[in-house]
């Protein structure tokens, strides 16, 4: 990117950190494929956007293959950079290797000069060497910014030296963040043994106790432990347990630090709700689940027209008490939810109960308490996402009646759902996952980005990120957010239907033992799942182990009798040649389907 100057001696300065970014070998892009090298800028200059806006931060020039931004904060500008290369480096995956687009990112923080909305100077002109010194794909920033960052962020950064740029008459002083994802987070073996505890802060939400006397209450208790979830997820530094996870600790009479080494995690928030008439009392607690000391305990007497508030506050507490720089920098926006919706939360928080169960009979009572919900309160996003997750899983499993009209409601709800919450991940998950219910592989793999890059801790971001990449036919690429997604859940109810995924993902990628290892782990949680026992047969076949993939190709034909449908929804998904391959496999083992 050009330097920047101007030769005015009245125009107004201030202090900024500039952040440049340009495309590695964009000249060689696009002179191979200039259309599809056009196309892929402008999605990757669009996700650049999202995130220099969701930062804080302003562009004020794009030219070309080049962006350039300010942000008021050193920290935010790292943190932002961080998020873009991590959300190239996942898009790229679904790209072939000479097609991808690798950015170079400098940050600098300096004095500029400002006109028009424009920055010129010193400043400007240091961040876009320190871009033009890095390799592809390297976060390059000065020494001003690293003071700004140290001790405030976690991202390593390694000095380069002093490093001599172009009609800048001093050295500049350079570091290299490393922007990799913590190893900790895509442990494989997520479902057995201890799991490393991640570097980012990383907390679980454990469900609140019901205080109310009333075990028709519950629902009430379990639907503020997942709002909370949801909203402490929506920060990206922190490192959340899914909500099936922590579910799955319901009603355990174990203490906080054992919790703690099974989730693979740092911090515990716990608590109880009582709801009596109009009146709530929430209590919460943060623990440090290694030394089970209390970080910070409130009690909340609230109308219930104010319940989404104690949430919003539990929150604030909660991001205060384990990273305080974060407290109002980043907090979230607050939430609009009038006393009038209220009817619709209780019917959404039933039908979530229901979602769960994963059982016909469940997921079609959760529908209709889901389409209650939409018509109470047509304007609340949740209802809508919540609908439109129901249809698709109604579709994937096998239960729809009438698919057509169930996919036309799903995709219409998802829709709605993504129109009246853009910044929701929840609402992208339920867009792409009906995508893929209609069998739609790359639409749900860019809503799954879109998901993840508003929710780096969202697990179902990642898990249909690698559903859609498996079928799509790119095994190869779903390995690692499969990982990555049971890590953030390792505790799922439901995680049999992930592990089969990714016992297929392993399998097909040729990496047959991995994928018999993680087959089993997905059979010994649900023995009956007809698509568990195909991938261990599938894996057992290709390796000859001809009597045990026989044996399971027994316990396929059992499961057959029950669930023949929901794998032959699973079958159909997958792309041709793939699926051949399964049903080839499955014959060598002697499946006779």
């Amino acid at each position: 990117m050009a330097e920047r100057t101007d030769t005015s001696q009245e125009v107004p300065r201030r202090l900024a950190v500039i952040l440049a970014a340009d495309v590695a070998g964009y000249s060689r892009l696009m002179s191979e494929d200039e259309e599809g090298t056009l196309k892929t800028l402008s999605l990757y200059q669009e996700v650049a956007a999202v995130l220099i806006a969701e930062h804080q931060g302003r562009i004020f020039a794009v030219a070309g293959d080049g962006i350039m931004a300010e942000f008021a904060s050193a920290v935010q500008a790292v943190r932002c950079a961080v998020a873009v290369q991590r959300g190239i480096d996942r898009r790229n995956g679904d790209l072939p290797g000479a097609r991808r687009m690798v950015f170079r990112i400098g940050i600098n923080l300096g004095d500029v000069m400002v006109r028009d909305g424009d920055l010129y100077g010193d400043g400007v002109n240091i961040a876009a060497r320190l871009q033009a010194l890095g390799e592809p794909g390297q976060i390059s920033i000065s020494a001003s910014v690293q003071e700004q960052i140290a001790g405030k962020l976690t991202f390593p950064c390694a000095y380069l030296g002093e490093k001599s740029v172009k009609n800048i008459a001093r050295p500049v002083r350079a570091y290299l963040v490393d922007w990799a994802l913590d190893a900790a987070e895509a442990k494989a073996d997520a479902q057995s043994g201890p799991l490393a505890v991640p570097e980012k802060p990383s907390i679980a939400v454990l469900p609140f106790a019901n205080m109310s006397g009333d075990a028709d209450q519950d629902y009430f208790a379990d639907g503020l432990t997942e709002d909370l979830i949801t909203a402490l997820a929506k920060f990206r530094w922190f490192f959340v347990i899914a909500r099936n996870s922590s579910f799955a600790f319901k009603g355990q009479a174990l203490g906080v630090q054992q919790i703690g080494r099974e989730l693979g995690v740092r911090y515990i928030l716990e608590g109880s709700s009582r709801r009596s008439g109009e009146r709530v009392r929430v209590t919460a607690q943060l623990v440090d689940a290694e030394t089970g000391r209390h970080l910070w305990a409130e009690r909340y007497d609230r109308d219930l027209a104010d319940l989404f508030a104690v949430q919003d506050e539990i929150v604030a507490r909660v991001v205060g008490a384990i990273e305080p720089e974060m407290l109002r920098t980043e907090t979230l926006r607050a939430r609009q939810k009038s006393p009038q919706e209220l009817s619709a939360w209780d019917q959404i928080f039933r039908g979530m109960w229901h979602f769960y169960q994963v059982t016909e009979r469940d997921h079609l009572r959760a529908r209709e308490l889901f389409r209650a919900a939409t018509a109470t309160a047509p304007t609340l996003a949740e209802g809508h996402t919540w609908l439109a997750r129901a249809d698709a899983g109604i579709l994937i499993y096998g239960w729809s009646k009438n698919p057509a009209a169930d996919t036309a409601e799903g995709w219409q709800a998802a829709m709605r759902a993504t129109r009246l919450a853009e910044t929701d991940p929840y609402a992208h998950y339920a867009l792409g996952i009906m995508s893929a219910a209609m069998g739609q592989p790359d639409r749900a793999a860019s809503e799954a980005q879109k998901a993840i890059d508003l929710s780096p801790s969202f697990a179902l971001g990642w898990l249909l990120l690698g559903m859609s990449r498996l079928f799509a036919g790119r095994a190869a690429q779903a390995v690692e957010p499969l990982q990555r997604g049971l890590r953030l859940n390792p505790q799922d109810p439901q995680a049999f239907i992930w592990l089969q995924l990714l016992a297929f993902a392993h399998h097909l990628s040729g990496a047959s033992e991995e994928g018999v290892q993680r087959a089993r782990e997905a059979v010994a949680m649900r023995p009956e799942s007809a698509s568990g026992q195909a991938a261990l047969a599938c894996g057992l076949s290709r390796l000859g182990r001809g009597e045990e993939a026989r044996a399971a190709v027994s316990a396929l034909e059992q499961a057959l009798n029950e669930t023949a449908n929901s794998f032959d929804e699973l079958l159909a998904r997958f792309s041709q040649p793939d699926r051949e391959r399964i049903l080839r496999e499955l014959r060598a083992a002697g499946w006779r389907g």
